[in-house]
């Protein structure tokens, strides 16, 4: 397990090694795009969870519905919902 961490990161090391700064940039401007994305998402979840217990409607909070959220948005939102209706 300790050697397949450290050659992912070795990896990780020698394709941050082959780009040049712009590059670098962007790749990490995209990430913590990403990543605020993620945290809204659950934090989104969290809120209509609890709104939804109200009416007896759950959203489940878990990662998969974090990444569905984050990266699809309102159409992962209607996913959900139908999810939650439906199932």
């Amino acid at each position: 397990m300790k050697i397949i961490g450290i050659s992912v990161i070795g990896v990780i090391l020698l394709f941050l090694l082959m780009m040049d700064k712009k590059q670098i940039k962007k790749l990490s401007e995209r990430l913590s795009v990403f990543w605020f994305r993620l945290a809204f998402a659950f934090l989104a979840l969290f809120i209509f969870n609890i709104v939804g217990g109200f009416i007896g409607i759950y959203f489940p909070v878990n990662i998969a519905s974090g990444l569905l959220l984050a990266i699809l948005g309102i159409p992962g939102f209607a996913a959900l919902f139908a999810f939650a209706v439906f199932l």
